[in-house]
């Protein structure tokens, strides 16, 4: 990764940082993008420049902004220039039972799981195809059994792990594509996750008895980015074992 410039989408806290820190640490220079974390961003940025100077740069968007995403991508590339890979890590989450689901929920749910991603994608792909570059996508293991009263976010999940599998397709052989399902990481900061029986119960289906931690996916995608060039059109689960003991 020494010298390799990687766009993190969400990158300012939780997953997102801890990919950017572990990406950085290896050697790349890194681009995070944050929607309204502007505190966040820019804590991380001084963080990562004080290690290294130069390696860090924060840029602000909207991702459900369709015009600002090349315009992202453009900045990514000026700004360090190159672009070597892109991680979708930003995403929307939230309850969407059937009988109070919504076109506002379906806009920001698909946009910014699904619909950001593609554009991104395609917005980046010269300079990827350039590069000899690579995508990872976060998706979910929820993409193949879906979450109860969360309809919107499962099936955008679903179409990210179709759309890594298609621009895998489209983006070969120059362009390597690929996804990363997480289990139980990081719980939603939604207050309804708050309860701690609620919270045992999803720890007790996973076979190592146990939650992961953000690195643990950020460690998969250091992987996929830097050790696995005979990798393309797969999606990995990390997840202590859930998805096989639901």
């Amino acid at each position: 990764m020494q010298g390799k410039v990687v766009l993190v989408t969400g990158g300012a806290k939780r997953v997102g940082a801890a990919i950017c820190r572990r990406l950085h640490a290896a050697g790349a220079n890194i681009v995070i993008h944050y929607r309204s974390s502007l505190d966040e961003a820019l804590a991380l940025c001084a963080e990562l420049e004080a290690l290294r100077e130069n390696s860090a740069h924060c840029i602000q968007a909207d991702l459900l902004d369709i015009a600002a995403l090349r315009t992202m991508i453009d900045g990514a590339i000026k700004h360090f220039g190159r672009l070597d890979a892109l991680v979708n890590n930003a995403s929307s989450f939230y309850a969407t039972p059937l009988s109070r689901v919504n076109e506002l929920q379906w806009d920001d749910l698909l946009g910014t799981n699904l619909k950001a991603p593609l554009f991104l994608a395609q917005a980046a792909a010269d300079e990827l195809r350039h590069r000899g570059g690579s995508i990872v996508n976060i998706a979910d293991i929820h993409a193949e059994r879906p979450m109860h009263g969360h309809l919107l976010y499962s099936a955008a999940k679903a179409g990210l792990v179709a759309l890594t599998k298609g621009l895998a397709q489209e983006m070969a052989p120059q362009v390597r594509v690929n996804a990363v399902a997480p289990g139980v990481i990081s719980w939603p900061e939604d207050p309804e996750w708050a309860d701690e029986e609620r919270r045992s119960k999803i720890v007790a289906h996973t076979l190592l008895k146990r939650e992961g931690q953000p690195d643990d996916i950020a460690r998969t995608v250091h992987f996929l980015l830097a050790d696995a060039p005979y990798i393309t059109g797969q999606v990995i689960s990390v997840d202590g074992g859930r998805s096989i003991n639901l």
